[in-house]
């Protein structure tokens, strides 16, 4: 029955060829949308075992954040830079999916999400999501979840005002164009909570500390930053 069912599998294969989100090669039967070599050539940033590292400098000053990692770095050519954007151009939502299960096992034995209560993925505007059909940090969050056990809470923070694209703005122009967008549509469900907010690249910071800020202005609150990249500005 098993040799029936993988010659099956192999004939599937040549007609519907599986390829790794990452580097483009064909995937192996057990392996699934990132390919073992990927999972062991993407660069780790071990972000997370330095309370001063470039995510938590970034955000110094500007945002009270308990905790901060990057799980990889962010650069041209690099392979999390080409499942981010299978991920998020091509519609494989299950790329960010594994990733953010891959991502949460490199951490989980650090202690990162220790004293973590719910995760929320930072949003995209409505019209932005109808657009893509979905938000990529959701799909990253749900795999975040799954090794974590921790909910996921993706309607608790809504952004109001649609933006253009970051891609080409300064630093400073990033700042304004994503200042005071974010709304909390429960405080009472985020009240006394340790919320880790969760999106795929981290460029200057700007978003998430409008995300942030929000949430911080509830009573009690903490916040704790993990993306999936980090891209020097």
């Amino acid at each position: 029955m098993n040799y029936l069912y993988y010659l099956w599998d192999d004939f599937i294969s040549l007609l519907f060829p599986r390829l790794c989100c990452g580097c483009g090669n064909h995937l192996m039967r057990n392996e699934n949308l990132i390919c073992t070599e990927c999972f062991v050539v993407i660069p780790r940033t071990n972000f997370h075992l330095k309370n001063d590292n470039p995510v938590a400098q970034l955000l110094w000053g500007r945002c009270m954040i308990e905790k901060a990692s990057a799980f990889s770095f962010y650069t041209r050519g690099s392979r999390i830079r080409n499942i981010i954007h299978n991920l998020k151009y091509r519609g494989i939502k299950d790329a960010g999916t594994e990733l953010g299960r891959i991502c949460s096992l490199s951490l989980l034995s650090s202690g990162f999400f220790e004293g973590i209560d719910a995760i929320i993925p930072v949003p995209l505007h409505p019209s932005k999501k109808r657009q893509r059909g979905f938000n990529q940090s959701d799909c990253i969050s749900s795999g975040i979840s799954e090794v974590t056990g921790l909910p996921v809470l993706t309607d608790s923070l809504v952004r109001m005002t649609k933006t253009g694209t970051q891609t080409r703005k300064s630093r400073y122009e990033r700042w304004t164009n994503v200042e005071g967008i974010f709304r909390v549509t429960d405080q009472m469900l985020l009240r006394g909570r340790h919320i880790l907010l969760v999106d795929d690249v981290i460029t200057t910071g700007s978003t998430i500390e409008s995300c942030a800020n929000e949430i911080l202005n509830i009573e009690e609150t903490r916040v704790s930053v993990l993306v999936m990249a980090f891209a020097s500005f």
